[in-house]
């Protein structure tokens, strides 16, 4: 029994992807009323300080929102949105973990969307995040 509990105190929290997920397809759904459009989801299990970069084609004259949901582990996530040559061109660093970024390309182009783990709970291990590009 004690061998089990220490083990318990010693096992590192994981991710809850699925709950990360449920949160940003409920903002999805709501989205569908508004005439946004899915273009990609993705999840990912972050530790604080770590990020993820994603590949994206945006097409010049479309409307964009990236968001992001995380799990209870997750306390604030940012979201950066950069073109093909490096440059910031949009940022939601608001301190929460559902940040969103909207953006209209000027021209089709290469962009990278950058997700941050900027603070899990303490002990929480790696944090469950959820990103979706939708359009209209």
């Amino acid at each position: 029994m004690l061998s089990a509990l220490l083990f318990a105190a010693i096992t590192p929290a994981y991710a809850d992807e699925a709950a990360a997920e449920a949160c940003l397809k409920a903002k999805i759904w709501e989205g569908y009323n508004q005439g946004w459009a899915v273009r990609t989801v993705t999840n990912a299990s972050l530790a604080q300080g770590e990020h993820r970069i994603y590949l994206v084609t945006l097409y010049a004259g479309t409307e964009y929102k990236l968001s992001v949901c995380g799990d209870d582990a997750l306390v604030n996530a940012d979201i950066v949105l950069y073109d093909s040559l490096g440059n910031e061109v949009a940022r939601d660093n608001t301190a929460d973990r559902e940040p969103v970024v909207s953006f209209k390309a000027g021209a089709t182009d290469t962009f990278y969307i950058a997700v941050h783990a900027t603070k899990t709970k303490e002990g929480a291990g790696k944090a469950g995040v959820s990103t979706a590009v939708t359009y209209k």
